[in-house]
């Protein structure tokens, strides 16, 4: 696959997973871009990977875990527990996750904000209106629910003396964490939302995929409230 095909599937992930198109349309585009991530997917050394990235093999494919959900992820399929196919926001983080295993692993980093990335901006609207906006909208008044919530996705709670009700930090994926702080509304201001990743993990994820991992980070939230 050149470049160029390869980029122009890349920037209809977005589009796929957030615009209201015909369910059939969407179906195939789902279906062409999980068969050419197969095919890229079935070029690469699984045993590299899984020895770069922590990850255990399982017949011809790499368990990883998601948001604490195991995914066997192969050139045959994306299976949740070896058993069912996982739906396209999965799918593509997961594909490109294993496909951007760096060669050589970044080292020290730093948390910083989504829009500090440079290839983010055409983004932002994206990552502000589903991952910080749903979740101050999911949780402004209900902080508990949140703790909770979150210690149910693995969350584990941050005690730093900054200025925040909650900080919890997850594990998305094994070397891609994700540091949430938030502040629940008083009678001055309204909830306010902040997610944080560390500086390395451009060189793990795209932009495009991160802002996806972010929404799906929000969901899972939601969900368990």
């Amino acid at each position: 696959m050149t470049k160029r095909a390869l980029s122009s599937m890349e920037s209809n992930h977005l589009k796929t997973v957030s615009d209201p198109i015909d369910s059939d349309k969407k179906a195939a585009v789902f279906n062409k871009t999980y068969k050419d991530y197969l095919y890229q997917l079935a070029e690469l050394d699984p045993s590299k990977i899984a020895q770069k990235l922590g990850l255990e093999r399982s017949g011809n494919g790499l368990l990883v875990s998601l948001f604490n959900s195991e995914y066997h992820v192969s050139p045959k399929a994306v299976l949740l527990d070896n058993k069912k196919k996982a739906g396209f926001e999965k799918s593509i983080i997961l594909f490109k996750y294993l496909l951007m295993c760096p060669a050589i692993l970044p080292e020290g980093s730093d948390w910083v904000v989504y829009h500090s990335f440079k290839n983010a901006q055409p983004l932002l609207h994206y990552f502000a209106r589903e991952v910080t906006r749903a979740i101050e909208k999911t949780f402004s008044g209900d902080l508990s629910s949140l703790e909770k919530a979150g210690n149910k996705l693995g969350g584990n709670i941050v005690k730093d003396n900054a200025a925040y009700d909650i900080s919890m930090q997850f594990e998305a994926l094994p070397k891609i964490p994700i540091f949430m702080r938030f502040n629940d509304k008083d009678e001055d201001f309204p909830a306010k939302c902040t997610i944080l990743f560390q500086s390395t993990v451009d060189k793990y994820l795209d932009m495009e995929s991160l802002g996806i991992l972010g929404a799906l980070f929000a969901k899972e939230l939601k969900h368990l409230k």
